[in-house]
């Protein structure tokens, strides 16, 4: 959903169609704009997935600064954002410590600790909000960790999760599977926040891998539904454990995975098959996308799921 154009509104009036765009009274920042010749502008836009709050931003330079005042006043509760710099060169400061971010970066906030944060020339931006009280992690950590991110061995696994969220945001706010989402999300930023807070504390680290292996597990499997080589060895691979132990960690959560693997590659078909944008694709390309060698076994797996054929159900659908 779109917050705010500033290119509709005045000019002598886009400071502050910005400023309550960005943040309000129970959150308060000081902002500093930049005046480009054409000037201020920017383009906000939100979305809401299972409970978790999404924020993108397109804009010219500015820089928010949040101080001890600030923070002694907040009145709501608070947030982490957790935010992908797509645009510019970014910078930040947690701490009195410095730091530019890029695109291979997370910049991470809590809400109360004091910060800088900005760019100049024309950036972009994309943050999640999470519940500060849900996610469980005090401020301090939450600010040591944002440090040192890259330290934690889970940092590439939670980096490609937030790009796969943001792919397509607004197609994910309706879906069925948008709670459990949010939930898995959190989980994992949760871990990457305090593996990276103990990133020198080894059996903290490895606390921290067992408490989230089902989660990592369940992430990577939904990632890679397509590839007809996700076999058993290669998801425990990935996670450094054996198969013997990834099928005892799936028992002890009541699933199995074979049922729940195809399970969810017949939910990915039946989603394709229901959107406008996959019509061009043959049932059997569909089937193909979600990991199925044989179009038939999909076919048959479809029905003894759903009640109707694949054909059946994209018919019904237009």
């Amino acid at each position: 959903m779109l917050l705010v154009d500033l290119n509709a509104v005045a000019p002598r009036e886009r400071a502050e169609a910005f400023h309550h765009a960005l943040t309000d009274s129970s959150v308060p920042n000081d902002v500093v704009h930049e005046e480009p010749e054409a000037g201020i502008h920017a383009r906000m836009a939100a979305w809401r997935v299972g409970g978790l709050d999404l924020f993108a931003t397109r804009n010219s330079g500015f820089e928010v600064r949040r101080t001890e005042r600030h923070v002694r006043h907040h009145r709501s509760n608070p947030v982490v954002s957790v935010s992908l710099q797509t645009e510019g060169t970014h910078r930040a400061e947690v701490g009195g410590t410095r730091r530019t971010l890029g695109r291979d970066d997370i910049c991470v906030f809590h809400e109360l600790s004091s910060r800088v944060y900005g760019w100049s020339g024309d950036g972009a931006s994309r943050a999640m909000m999470f519940d500060a009280n849900r996610l469980g992690v005090p401020p301090d950590v939450v600010e040591r960790a944002s440090l040192r991110l890259p330290a934690s061995p889970l940092y590439g696994l939670v980096l490609n999760h937030l790009r796969e969220v943001w792919r397509d945001p607004a197609r994910l706010e309706g879906d069925a599977g948008a709670p459990a989402l949010a939930s898995a999300t959190t989980e994992l930023v949760r871990a990457l926040l305090l593996s990276a807070a103990h990133a020198e504390d080894a059996p903290a680290v490895r606390s921290v891998l067992d408490e989230t292996l089902l989660t990592r597990v369940r992430a990577y499997v939904r990632r890679h539904l397509a590839d007809r080589d996700l076999t058993p060895e290669r998801i425990a691979a990935e996670h450094a454990i054996s198969v013997r132990g990834l099928y005892v960690l799936l028992g002890e959560a009541g699933i199995s995975l074979e049922q729940w693997l195809i399970g969810e590659r017949l939910a990915k078909a039946r989603q394709m098959l229901a959107a406008a944008r996959y019509d061009r694709l043959t049932v059997a390309a569909v089937a193909a996308r979600c990991g199925f060698s044989s179009p038939s076994h999909f076919s048959r797996r479809f029905r003894a799921e759903y009640g109707m054929t694949p054909g059946e159900w994209r018919r019904r659908r237009a």
